[in-house]
């Protein structure tokens, strides 16, 4: 399984010029497009501060249908599929807040990582992994950098959300069956649940609204705690806020 030296080697030598002026013939460029090539990956490099995309690889023409120069953040939320926007509305949120964290701390590295369904040049829907690996410099300019791997998985079928966000860089690594199975363990009508729990909606209201019965939903309830080994879904629910997963 390939490793991601290559792009911890891009960071260290690209970073103390700000990630400008970057040639594609570089023979470090040329070594980790050709291995982007057979990953089905392209990256681009943003300052969180500034909302300023720096660099972007040659493969988002043939992974997303945009030339590199043209990439933008808001290109993604367009191209997401609707089923998904939430999660990666409160992805986007989770990654600014993590960027806050770094720039008042004057240091330290994190990630956030998530698959989403991005409509691809062919006009279908693909399945891309992002992952945000978040680094605070000085040089040149005091900011916080995010490198962002887009690698399409449409080779994973199984009908679940990844999602994690923290300092285990270990994670940071081409993706396997192992590392897409990190992230929420409850069910996408149990995350409904959840959410209208968080808007104050009642058991009653909930199965209502749902047109469910009552039973249901008190069982939906009694799978959330048992599955989260908390007493309470308010202590759920902030802990999924807190993890920006809400």
């Amino acid at each position: 399984m390939p490793d991601y030296t290559l792009f911890h080697e891009f960071i260290k030598t690209f970073s103390p010029i700000g990630f400008r002026g970057i040639n594609f013939d570089d023979s470090r460029m040329i070594e980790l497009e050709k291995s982007m090539e057979i990953n089905n990956q392209f990256f681009f490099v943003c300052d969180l501060i500034q909302m300023k995309i720096l660099f972007t690889s040659k493969l988002s023409t043939k992974i997303i249908g945009v030339a590199p120069e043209s990439v933008t953040p808001y290109h993604f939320f367009e191209a997401t599929h609707p089923d998904d926007i939430e999660r990666h509305s409160l992805g986007r949120t989770k990654l600014f807040k993590l960027a806050q964290e770094l720039f008042i701390a004057r240091e330290g590295t994190t990630m956030l990582s998530s698959n989403l369904k991005i409509l691809g040049p062919d006009g279908k829907y693909k399945s891309l992994l992002f992952q945000c690996y978040l680094f605070y410099r000085e040089e040149p300019i005091k900011t916080v950098y995010v490198l962002q791997i887009h690698t399409q998985i449409d080779w994973w079928k199984k009908n679940r959300n990844h999602y994690y966000v923290g300092n285990d860089l270990s994670y940071f690594k081409f993706p396997n069956e192992k590392l897409l199975q990190i992230g929420t363990v409850f069910s996408k009508r149990e995350l409904e649940i959840i959410k209208l729990i968080e808007l104050g909606l009642s058991s009653e209201q909930i199965a209502e609204k749902l047109f469910v019965s009552l039973n249901t939903v008190n069982t939906h309830r009694v799978n959330i705690l048992k599955k989260s080994g908390k007493t309470r879904v308010s202590e759920l629910i902030h802990d999924l806020v807190g993890q920006g997963m809400l």
